[in-house]
């Protein structure tokens, strides 16, 4: 059994050299590989040892220390991939405190005690690793929660088997000591293979995952990207069918953000981006929902919203997103918004739902920027209140007609790329007559 631990940690090493070279492998996996080569060496060392090969006295203490640093490693590997980065502060005075307990049990009974010292120290071990597997439990997967569950009942079968050799040498009943020592190495072979099967089977299916969530999350800003966000649209939808509340969708626009990327360059673009998204998100619930359709067009949710109240939740996003200013290393950047916002209708498909809100948002760009526009409600006795709010408020309160109808373009734009100072200053400091008419 002894040689059958050592020949299966060697494989797994053989496997584990030719995974993720090319790329360099994660600090989880390398402390995974390391944990791998010491278990190997540890039972090839024993199996030595007990052929008569090396001597016991020398073989023994060393193998051992061999086979603890590898299965304590083996749980700081699954403590780094819980999220945990500094395990080795912890675990590297256990280890030390756990070889020297077994050298002093050894001195002192090469037998009894070092039996028990063994088993209980492996199992503490493994049961840590069990720990690290159940971290997080509720959002788990099954896998996970299997092997959790499996190296904890396996480590404390481990940990069992030299405190009843303690207790009862002779063995309890029909549970001879024989079988014990059985069951004690057959745990051990277990956890071999629960630990790099289990291993691999996790690092597939986190990768499946990313792959999953890249397929409906943008990379850049962190929201559902163009899938993603019909996939939430896609219940509402089916709900506009029915009587009920309504619910509306709102496009925006960054106005002149290219010219960011231009001048400042794509990192300084993103960071704007990432800040300005942020700020729209504070203006939202919880229910609602902001993904990011192409470039920096996006798309808001607003379930149960009336088109007027979506429109104050557009005029609130742009008004924050003016106010902003955003400080990278080279300007002190502002950008506006323009928003197109409908509602759902009952026989709306995610075509003409999309059209008629990129229709409001193109009238928003050609009108000025800055502003919102709000799209034009079916005519029929049913929508009477959407008919009402047609033709939008003010926000100064005076003239009718579209939302910021008063607010013209607030930021010039883009200047050549050689005055990037003076181009910054018109970013952080708009026109000051423009300004007090905006508000």
């Amino acid at each position: 059994m002894v040689l059958a631990l050592a020949l299966g940690n060697l494989a797994l090493c053989s496997v584990l050299f030719f995974f993720e070279q090319a790329d360099g492998r994660p600090a989880a996996l390398s402390a995974w590989g390391w944990s791998r080569q010491m278990q190997a060496a540890g039972w090839l060392l024993l199996a030595i040892g007990a052929a008569g090969v090396v001597p016991e006295p020398l073989a023994l203490p060393v193998a051992y220390g061999l086979v603890f640093a590898g299965v304590a490693w083996e749980a700081g590997a699954q403590w780094e991939r819980a999220g945990v980065t500094r395990w080795r502060r912890v675990l590297a005075p256990l280890l030390g405190a756990a070889i020297l307990l077994f050298l002093l049990c050894y001195l002192v009974d090469p037998i009894g005690l070092r039996a028990l010292a063994t088993s209980l120290i492996l199992g503490a071990f493994y049961l840590a690793a069990s720990v690290a597997l159940a971290r997080g439990w509720a959002e788990a997967s099954m896998l996970r929660r299997f092997l959790a569950l499996a190296t904890g009942w396996l480590a404390l079968v481990v940990g069992a088997r030299g405190a009843l050799v303690m207790v009862s040498p002779a063995g309890w009943g029909w549970l001879t000591n024989d079988m014990l020592r059985q069951l004690h190495s057959g745990a051990l072979y277990l956890l071999m293979l629960v630990g790099g099967f289990g291993w691999l089977l996790l690092g597939r299916e986190r990768l499946q995952g990313e792959l999953a969530r890249g397929e409906i999350v943008d990379p850049v800003s962190n929201v559902p990207n163009r899938r993603g966000f019909f996939q939430l649209l896609a219940p509402w939808m089916a709900l506009a069918r029915r009587p009920g509340p309504p619910t509306a969708m709102a496009l925006f626009d960054l106005d002149g953000f290219r010219r960011i990327n231009d001048s400042y360059g794509h990192a300084a673009g993103d960071a704007v981006l990432l800040d300005l998204l942020d700020t729209c998100k504070r203006q939202l619930r919880d229910s609602d929902q902001l993904g990011r359709l192409v470039g920096v067009e996006f798309a808001i949710l607003l379930p149960r919203t009336g088109l007027q109240d979506a429109a104050l939740v557009a005029e609130r996003m742009r008004a924050a997103i003016e106010d902003r200013r955003v400080k990278t290393e080279r300007a002190l950047i502002a950008l506006t918004a323009s928003f197109g916002v409908t509602t759902i209708r009952a026989d709306d498909s995610t075509v003409t739902l999309l059209a008629r809100a990129e229709e409001a948002l193109r009238a928003a760009k050609e009108h000025g920027r800055n502003r919102i526009e709000l799209a034009p409600p079916p005519a029929g006795p049913d929508d009477a209140d959407d008919i009402d709010g047609a033709d939008g408020i003010d926000p100064a309160g005076s003239v009718p007609g579209t939302w910021a109808e008063a607010r013209p373009e607030v930021l010039p734009e883009a200047q050549p790329e050689a005055q990037p100072l003076a181009h910054a200053a018109a970013l952080a400091a708009p026109d000051e007559a423009v300004d007090r008419r905006a508000r």
